[in-house]
């Protein structure tokens, strides 16, 4: 007897197969006939097979007769042609074991309705419905195609710390690391001594790993990092967290339109593999989340991206025939409504925008030769707007130092960073997708809380 998925059991193949299947009981119901219906699934897919339980069992009266939904429970069965229509195969039950029941008057997932809202409050249970366990099968497959998309083009997986003294981004918004008495630390003038901290020194969990990568661009040519990464907003809206993942390569000896090509190529890889690899879950997102889905993700698959220069967005959207809640003006950042604009409405299709104003970008980007603006890029998709930033990083020494400066940033602090440019420096560029933001694309869901496990969020840090 094999042991078997769900997934594999409601495919026309495994006809006549005598099986083993262990999972959890979506619902039950009972036939007058003198058997029941058991709705079986696993995790393994979207859909459930179905069990018939004969009535002959030995344990039909006391236990199948008694399942109720998020019981656990192991079948032995042969694969049988399914005469209900919309399924392939059920199972004929020879044998049903409990393994764990669930109370039916206080088990939180009955076979109704629920709101994302109440859902969050059971993060641990969540992933037992039909949403969320396509989110999580999503999110596997997204985080595969990374890595065998960047393998593919010769790219190096590096691990970046998550601890750091670095402020990759210059904003502030940080977790400080310490493990110093908050009720009595040591002092020095009044103010913690953070040389009686751990690493004698102030520290905090990484805002990006972009920094510490760039040493390896320089020393292998083409690497990335993947992982967690934390910052300290008070952003409390539908499309923040506190803690998400980062993939961030970095390419030696290219320049911002290698970086362009790069950013492309990648996100209609991530694209095409969700829609070969996780076809039930993408129907399922298409049927029940968003309508459009399927339409707007083939248009940036099979669409060149447009690219445009910042001044030529900000006049498009000066000429636009309409409000905008956020005043469009060059030198200021672009809003959701701006960039959705330019991506949904006008072009109809994905956009790069580059060439951002020097002020608004951190001091890594490399300074163009107007003085005005710097090499940076943004990848709008519809439906989500940015999805993609990045830039040609800054190689030269003195305009490096010069930018660190301007942002109230002391050189002396990133002295590894700087001797990048003193030996050896090179043209190099990168880009940061992060990992929720892209399964919010590819899924259609409407809030960044519903596509990562445990979500946290200004105030929330459960499990």
């Amino acid at each position: 007897m094999d042991k078997i998925t769900v997934a594999e059991a409601r495919k026309a193949e495994a006809v006549g197969r005598h099986v083993r299947l262990q999972g959890w009981v979506r619902t039950r119901r009972d036939s007058k006939g003198g058997f029941s219906f058991i709705e079986l699934n696993d995790g393994s897919c979207q859909g459930n097979v179905q069990i018939v339980a004969p009535g002959e069992l030995a344990n039909y009266e006391a236990v199948v007769k008694h399942l109720h939904t998020g019981a656990s429970v192991v079948i032995d069965g042969e694969v049988k042609t399914s005469p209900a229509k919309g399924q392939a195969t059920e199972i004929l039950a020879s044998h049903v074991e409990l393994i764990g029941n669930a109370d039916a008057e206080k088990y939180p997932l009955q076979k109704k309705g629920h709101t994302y809202e109440f859902l969050r409050t059971l993060a641990h249970l969540r992933p037992r419905t039909n949403t969320f366990g396509a989110i999580a099968r999503l999110r596997h497959q997204v985080s595969m195609s990374i890595h065998q998309f960047f393998h593919e083009h010769g790219f190096y997986y590096i691990h970046t710390p998550i601890i750091t003294a670095s402020d990759c981004e210059g904003a502030g918004a940080l977790f400080r690391v310490t493990t110093l008495d908050p009720d009595a630390p040591p002092k020095v003038a009044g103010k913690a001594d953070f040389t009686k901290d751990f690493f004698g020194k102030q520290a905090y969990l990484t805002v990006s790993g972009q920094l510490q990568v760039e040493s390896f661009a320089c020393s292998l040519g083409k690497v990335y990092t993947f992982g967690p990464t934390f910052r300290a907003e008070n952003s409390n809206t539908p499309r923040h967290l506190a803690e998400f993942w980062m993939v961030e390569p970095e390419m030696a000896f290219c320049d911002l339109n290698d970086n362009m090509d790069l950013a492309e190529a990648f996100l209609k890889r991530i694209i095409a593999d969700a829609l070969k690899y996780c076809a039930e879950d993408m129907k399922f997102f298409q049927e029940r989340i968003d309508p459009d889905l399927l339409k707007r993700l083939d248009g940036v698959l099979n669409k060149p991206f447009k690219r445009v220069s910042y001044t030529e967005g900000i006049g498009l959207l000066l000429k636009a025939p309409q409000t905008w809640e956020f005043p469009v003006a060059w030198g200021s950042d672009l809003q959701s409504e701006h960039e959705r604009y330019l991506a949904e409405e006008y072009f109809k299709c994905p956009v790069i925008l580059y060439d951002y104003p020097r002020t608004l970008k951190p001091f890594y980007m490399k300074v163009n030769d107007d003085g005005k603006t710097v090499r940076a890029m943004d990848v709008l998709v519809p439906g989500v707007g940015e999805i993609i930033g990045g830039s040609q990083r800054e190689e030269r020494l003195d305009v490096l130092e010069q930018r660190m400066r301007e942002q109230r940033l002391e050189p002396e602090a990133y002295s590894w960073y700087l001797d990048l440019r003193k030996y050896g420096t090179v043209p190099h560029s990168g880009f940061g997708l992060g990992l929720e933001r892209c399964v919010l694309f590819l899924s259609g869901m409407a809030n960044i809380r519903d596509v990562i496990p445990f979500p946290r969020t200004p105030g929330n840090a459960e499990y």
